[in-house]
């Protein structure tokens, strides 16, 4: 599982770690990955033109998006405040 993609960026290392690690796992099992930022900002973020094709061929090609919608979780689940 891959949380929070796409809230820091990833140095040249860590792209081409994430390609290996995706390569292993395709065709062979799931990977889950949260976030924030837009699937189509994806490839932007990745920065490298052609390790973010690979990647995201990897992730994109056979994927089961599940787009969430309203305010956040841990916002709502904050206590209040304002209880003493």
């Amino acid at each position: 599982m891959l949380d929070d993609w796409g809230l820091q960026e990833l140095d040249q290392g860590a792209r081409n770690d994430l390609l290996e690690v995706l390569n292993d796992r395709v065709d062979a099992r799931s990977t889950i990955i949260t976030s924030q930022l837009p699937l189509e900002h994806w490839h932007a973020w990745l920065q490298d033109p052609t390790l973010a094709d690979a990647i995201l061929d990897r992730l994109v090609h056979q994927a089961h998006t599940l787009p969430l919608k309203g305010e956040s979780m841990r916002k709502k689940n904050q206590p209040d405040e304002n209880i003493a």
